[in-house]
């Protein structure tokens, strides 16, 4: 099945630039002492065993159709509490000293990327992934969940499917799986597939071959 992937887009890679000089100059005048700390914390995934175990559990099988996929099919950033919905209760999770206004809205604060190690100061540059996305998983068997079942993925905060990044990175991941994207950092990917087969086991949703192989290779050396 061909799929259209989003390249990074001129703005991400000026805006890492000036993230990169603005964090070079700011060490200069020691004003910054030492580089970023990874700072989202989304509930740790499974271990690299336990996820070996969950993958090879996963039936796998060919990607279902597209067809009748539309976002609007799991209801997201539902309201959590008061005035907070999911995005800004990530928000506030994954980032540093964050603020937030009287509609539960981040005003001020900072988050570290994981995928690729950016740092941000406004709520505007970063998006919250779905580790598993929405269309992915309506290919591997959520077109036949209730809509009840649909909100409850996209606005799952108990397992680690939600998580703050730039912005770019989280469009140009799209809907692809590990088999056609994993995070441009190296040293994050052993996570990032941990929590990807944690994810797809507790929804028992389907992997296909390419993907489980890729899945494979990454979980062999973590």
């Amino acid at each position: 099945m061909s799929r259209r992937a989003t390249a990074p887009s001129a703005k991400f890679y000026a805006r890492r630039t000036a993230v990169c000089l603005g964090a070079a100059a700011l060490a200069a005048t020691g004003l910054l002492a030492t580089a970023p700390t990874a700072l989202a914390s989304p509930p740790p995934p499974v271990d690299a065993g336990t996820a070996r175990t969950y993958l090879a559990a996963l039936t796998v099988a060919a990607e279902g159709s597209s067809d009748g996929y539309s976002r609007e099919k799991f209801p997201h950033w539902s309201t959590q509490t008061g005035a907070c919905n999911t995005r800004e209760v990530v928000l506030k999770r994954d980032g540093r000293n964050v603020e937030q206004d009287t509609k539960c809205a981040a005003v001020k604060g900072s988050w570290f990327s994981e995928y690729d190690g950016a740092t941000w100061t406004a709520a505007s540059d970063v998006d919250i992934d779905h580790m598993v996305p929405l269309a992915e998983a309506w290919r591997s068997g959520a077109r036949n969940w209730t809509t009840a079942a649909r909100q409850s993925f996209a606005n799952d905060l108990t397992r680690p499917q939600l998580i703050a990044v730039t912005d770019n990175v989280n469009q140009a991941k799209g809907d692809q799986d590990p088999a056609e994207w994993l995070p441009p950092v190296t040293s994050y990917r052993c996570t990032y597939t941990r929590m990807w087969v944690q994810v797809k086991h507790h929804w028992k949703l389907t992997v296909d071959q390419a993907e489980k192989s890729a899945l494979e290779g990454v979980l062999r050396n973590c």
